[in-house]
C-alpha cells in the first residue's frame, strides 16, 4: 500500500469557499484580545517617551510620579539595569555592520521621538497614565539626522559614538556571483549603440498600522513566566526574551491569542515586551501595557524608507541588457530584528519577471534620529517591484511602445520554467502570457486605450491613464540553508502535529500562528481532505509556545506554503502509523490494505475501517499488532528546497484632472497566479485588502517628519489609511501553475496584492500626463504633487508639513516653516 500517493483524490475541501470558521468569534466580539486579559492582581504601566529626536538625558525625577496615587513604582534604564535584556538584531547583513546597542529603556541619550526614558506602575491604567505626566526628564537637545540624504554626509550623527551613519553595505554583481554579465559592460555598450535609462524613485516611509494596537502581559506567578503579546513571533520571541535575559527558555511561555493584524508590523521583539516581562519578573506580580494609537504609530516600527537609483540598458528594440540598482535605506535610529535584510530581500526581485544578462545590486543602509523601519507587508519586495516596473513603463515610453509589449518582448516565457534569474533563483513555475492575456481581456484593455486616445485627440481636461504590473515575489520564507547563507540568524522551516484523539476528533497543531489570515480554516480543509475527516471535526491549534512547542511564525506569506505542507506530511504519517493497525483490525495483510477517503479498504472486498475508528481503537490499545506502540499521532517538520513564486499581471485604469490635479480610480483588474488555491473566499479576501494597502501607498498614506524630528503624520487625522469608502470594486480573477515546491502546489497570497497594485497606480497616473511632459510622480500621488507636476518641473516636489511647529505655543496652527526632508517624510 502507498498512503501518500493514494491520499483521498475527491477534494472535497480544497477549492471551496468556506466562510472562514474563526470570524464567528472574531466578528462577535466573543474572543479576547490581549487587552481584555486580566489575572488578579495585574498591575499596569505607561511609558514615558522622549519628545525630542535626539537628546541627552540630564536628570530623572521620578518624586512626584512616585507619590501618586496608586503608583506602585517608577523605573528607569539605571533601575531595571541587565534585567531589562536587549532588543535584538537577527540579521547582519555584513560581518562588518554597524549596530548600535538597542536598550528597552534609553540609558543616557534618546535616538528618536517616541523612545522610552521611564516606566510608571500602577495599580490602573489610567493612574499610571497621569503619573507618567509627572515625570520630570531634563533633555540636552543634540542635532538629529532626519533624512538618507542627510545621514549619507555623515556631517550629523544619529549615534556619535559609531561615528557613522552608515551601517552597511550590501552588494550583489550577476559577474562576481557567476549568474551573469557585467552591468558596467551593458551600460558601456548601451551608451554607444543602444538605450540607457536611469531614474531615481522614492519609497516614501509608511506605517503598518494594525488595528489591533500592541499589547502586552506577563504573569510571573506558576512555574513558568508566562507572556501573552500581540505579536506575529511567539516562538522568535520567547528565543529573544530567553536570549538577552539569561532567563531559560523552558521557563517562558509566549502566547499570541488573537491578533488583530500585524503586516509585518508585529513581526517584532519590542522594547515594550522586554519591560513588561522585566517588571513583572522585578515585582512578581502580573503587569500589563498596552500602547495607545498615537504612540503605536510613533514608536512602533515603520516601513519602506527608500531612495532607488535604476540604470536600465537596452538594445535598440526593446531587448534589455542589464540592470543596476543603487539603494539607499534608511533604518532609522536602531537595527531592528530584520532591519537592513529587508531591502536585501528586495535584491532578489528587482529583476523580476525579465531576463536581465547582466545585474548590479548595493544597498547602504543608514541610521536616522527617527523611529526605526522593518517589514511591512512585503518587505523589500515591493519596493524592488515599483522601481522595475516603472523603468520598465520608461522603456516602453522611450521605445514608443505599448508598456505590456516591451514586458511580453522581455519576460520569461511559459515553456521556459523552471528558469534561474540573474539574481541566482530558481523560479518554479508560471505563465506570464497567460494571465496577462486574462488581464487584458477582462479589463477591456484596447477599449480604454481607443478612450485614452480620444481623451487626449479632444483635450479633454481629465486625462485617462492606463497602468500595468506584470509582477513576481519570492515568498514562503524559507528555505533555510539559503537564509542562512544570507546570514539571517533563524530558519525557515515550520512544524506540525496531528494529534487523532479517541473520539476520531482531530487536533492540528501548527507553528504558524495567525492574525488574521484564516489559518484555521485553511488548515482545516487541507487536513479534512487528506484524512477524509469531516471539516468541523478538525481543530487548529496555533499561537501558544507551550501547545505549538516549534514554530517559526507567520511572515512573508509562508503559512501556508511551508506550514501547510508540513500538515501534509503530518497527516500522511498518521496514515502510515495507523496502517499496520487496521491491517491488524481488518485481519488482513498490510499489503492488502488500501486507504482511501478517510476509510482503510481490504482491497477487493467489502471489508473496512475507518481511520477515526482506529484511532478509538489506537487509544483503548486492547488490540495491537505486536510492537506497535499505542498511538497514530505524527509530527512533522519541513524546509523546502526553494522559495515560492506567485506572480499576476494587475491592471489599473485612473482619471488626472489637469486643471486640479485630482485623481480618481477608474477600475483595476488584477488576474493572480498563486498556483491551486485552498479557499477562494479567504484569497479574495487577501487580495481585497492587499489591494488597498498598496494602493494606499500610491494615493494616501506618507509618514512625514518636521525638521524636529517630530512625526507630524502621528494619528489617523494626518496619516491618510483609507477605508472602504475611498476605493471601488475590483476585478479579480485567477491563472493556475502550480507550485513545485510544495505537494499542495499553492503559492503565496497575503502579499501580493500589494506588491503589484502600487506600481500599477502611479503607473496609470503618469501614463495619463507623459503627453504634457510628465515623467515621474512622487509617493504619494496628491492632488497637489499632480498639479505641480503638471505645471512645474519635477515630480510634484515634497509634501508640505503644515504641521504646527512643536513646542512653540505661540504659533498659530498653518503658520509653520517645517518642512520634511527628502521630499517626503522622514525618509530621506
Amino acid at each position: 500500500m502507498t498512503t501518500v500517493a493514494d491520499a483521498p483524490d475527491l477534494a472535497k475541501e480544497i477549492g471551496r469557499d468556506r466562510r472562514r470558521k474563526e470570524d464567528q468569534r472574531l466578528i462577535t466580539g466573543r474572543t479576547r484580545w490581549t487587552d481584555n486579559l486580566t489575572p488578579p492582581g495585574t498591575l499596569y504601566l505607561a511609558m514615558v517617551r522622549s519628545p525630542f529626536a535626539h537628546a541627552t538625558i540630564t536628570s530623572i525625577d521620578v518624586t512626584a510620579a512616585k507619590q501618586s496615587t496608586n503608583v506602585v513604582d517608577v523605573l528607569t534604564s539605571a533601575d531595571l539595569g541587565e534585567s531589562q535584556g536587549v532588543c535584538i538584531n537577527a540579521w547582519p547583513i555584513t560581518p562588518e555592520q554597524v549596530t548600535p546597542v538597542h536598550l528597552p529603556v534609553a540609558q543616557d541619550r534618546v535616538a528618536f521621538a517616541g523612545e522610552i526614558v521611564a516606566v510608571v506602575v500602577a495599580r490602573t491604567a489610567a493612574e499610571a497614565r497621569d503619573a507618567a505626566e509627572l515625570v520630570d526628564v531634563e533633555y540636552e537637545q543634540l542635532p538629529a539626522v532626519l533624512g538618507i540624504k542627510e545621514a549619507m554626509k555623515d556631517e550629523v550623527l544619529a549615534h556619535p559614538d559609531l561615528g557613522t551613519n552608515k551601517s552597511a553595505l550590501w552588494v550583489f554583481d550577476s559577474a562576481t556571483a557567476g549568474t551573469g554579465g557585467d552591468v558596467e559592460d551593458a551600460i558601456t555598450k548601451a551608451r554607444a549603440d543602444g538605450i540607457v535609462i536611469e531614474r531615481e524613485y522614492r519609497q516614501q516611509r509608511l506605517i503598518p498600522a494594525f488595528m489591533e494596537p500592541r499589547s502586552t502581559l506577563v504573569d510571573p506567578t506558576g512555574e513558568q513566566i508566562t507572556i501573552w503579546s500581540s505579536t506575529q513571533i511567539p516562538h522568535i520571541l520567547r528565543f529573544a526574551l530567553a536570549a538577552t535575559t539569561g532567563v531559560p527558555e523552558s521557563k517562558i511561555r509566549v502566547i499570541a491569542p488573537d491578533v488583530g493584524g500585524g503586516f509585518g508590523g508585529k513581526l517584532q521583539q519590542t522594547p515594550e515586551e522586554m519591560i513588561t516581562f522585566a517588571i513583572a519578573r522585578r515585582l512578581g506580580k502580573p503587569v500589563k501595557y498596552t500602547e495607545t494609537r498615537s504612540e503605536s504609530l510613533v514608536s512602533a516600527h515603520h516601513g519602506r524608507d527608500q531612495w532607488q537609483k535604476l540604470t536600465l540598458t537596452a538594445e535598440k528594440d526593446g531587448t534589455v541588457t542589464g540592470l543596476k540598482v543603487e539603494l539607499e535605506a534608511d533604518l532609522g535610529a536602531y537595527v531592528a530584528i530584520v532591519g537592513g535584510g529587508v531591502p536585501v530581500l528586495g535584491a532578489f526581485m528587482f529583476n523580476a519577471i525579465y531576463k536581465f544578462p547582466a545585474y548590479h545590486f548595493a544597498c547602504q543602509t543608514v541610521l536616522t534620529n527617527t523611529t526605526w523601519t522593518d517589514a511591512y507587508r512585503g518587505a523589500g519586495r515591493p519596493e524592488a517591484t515599483f522601481a522595475i516596473e516603472r523603468i520598465m513603463d520608461e522603456l516602453a515610453a522611450e521605445l514608443g511602445v505599448d508598456p505590456l509589449v516591451v514586458r511580453e518582448k522581455n519576460w520569461i516565457k511559459h515553456e521556459e520554467f523552471p528558469f534561474t534569474t540573474v539574481a541566482g533563483l530558481e523560479y518554479d513555475s508560471g505563465n506570464y502570457e497567460l494571465a496577462t492575456a486574462k488581464a487584458k481581456e477582462l479589463f477591456g484593455y484596447d477599449e480604454l486605450r481607443a478612450e485614452q486616445q480620444r481623451r487626449r485627440d479632444s483635450g479633454d481636461p481629465v486625462q485617462l491613464g492606463l497602468g500595468v504590473s506584470t509582477f513576481t515575489e519570492m515568498c514562503g520564507l524559507a528555505p533555510s540553508r539559503i537564509l542562512g547563507s544570507l546570514d539571517y540568524g533563524a530558519g525557515g522551516w515550520e512544524h506540525a502535529s496531528v494529534r487523532m484523539l479517541a473520539t476520531g476528533k482531530v487536533e492540528v497543531v501548527t507553528g504558524a500562528s495567525a492574525h488574521g489570515q484564516g489559518h484555521e480554516t485553511a488548515f482545516s480543509q487541507i487536513v479534512a481532505d487528506r484524512l477524509g475527516i469531516p471539516f468541523d471535526d478538525i481543530e487548529v491549534l496555533h499561537g501558544d509556545t507551550q501547545i505549538a512547542s516549534k514554530g517559526l511564525d507567520t511572515y512573508g506569506s509562508r503559512s501556508l506554503v511551508v506550514g501547510g505542507e508540513a500538515l501534509v506530511r503530518a497527516a500522511d504519517k498518521v496514515i502510515d502509523k495507523a496502517l499496520p493497525i487496521a491491517a491488524h483490525l481488518l485481519e488482513a495483510s498490510v499489503e492488502d490494505v488500501k486507504f482511501h477517503e478517510g476509510r482503510f479498504q481490504v482491497v477487493g472486498t467489502d471489508a473496512g475501517i475507518a481511520l477515526t475508528e482506529v484511532a478509538t481503537a489506537t487509544f483503548a490499545a486492547h488490540n495491537l499488532p505486536d510492537g506497535v506502540e499505542p498511538s497514530i499521532d505524527a509530527d512533522a517538520t519541513f524546509d523546502p528546497v526553494n522559495f515560492n513564486y506567485p506572480h499576476g499581471t494587475h491592471l489599473c485604469a485612473m482619471e488626472v484632472d489637469t486643471e486640479t490635479g485630482a485623481v480618481k480610480m477608474r477600475k483595476y483588474t488584477c488576474v493572480d497566479d498563486i498556483g491551486n488555491i485552498i479557499n477562494p473566499l479567504i484569497v479574495s479576501g487577501q487580495v481585497h485588502g492587499g489591494l488597498v494597502q498598496g494602493i494606499a501607498q500610491a494615493l494616501w498614506e506618507e509618514a512625514v517628519y518636521d525638521d524636529q524630528g517630530t512625526l507630524v503624520s502621528g494619528s489617523f487625522v494626518d496619516y491618510l489609511l483609507p477605508t472602504a469608502a475611498d476605493t471601488i470594486s475590483f476585478e479579480v480573477d485567477h491563472t493556475t501553475t502550480p507550485a513545485l515546491t510544495n505537494s499542495l502546489g499553492t503559492k503565496g497570497v497575503g502579499e501580493a496584492g500589494t506588491i503589484a497594485s502600487t506600481p500599477a497606480v502611479v503607473n496609470a497616473i503618469v501614463d495619463a500626463v507623459r503627453h504634457l511632459g510628465v515623467n515621474d510622480i512622487q509617493m504619494p500621488c496628491t492632488p497637489e504633487r499632480v498639479w505641480k507636476a503638471l505645471n512645474t518641473e519635477g515630480s510634484g516636489g515634497a509634501t508640505e508639513a503644515a504641521a504646527m511647529p512643536h513646542f512653540d505655543p505661540d504659533t498659530e496652527p498653518g503658520a509653520s516653516t517645517s518642512s520634511t526632508t527628502d521630499g517626503n517624510g522622514a525618509g530621506a
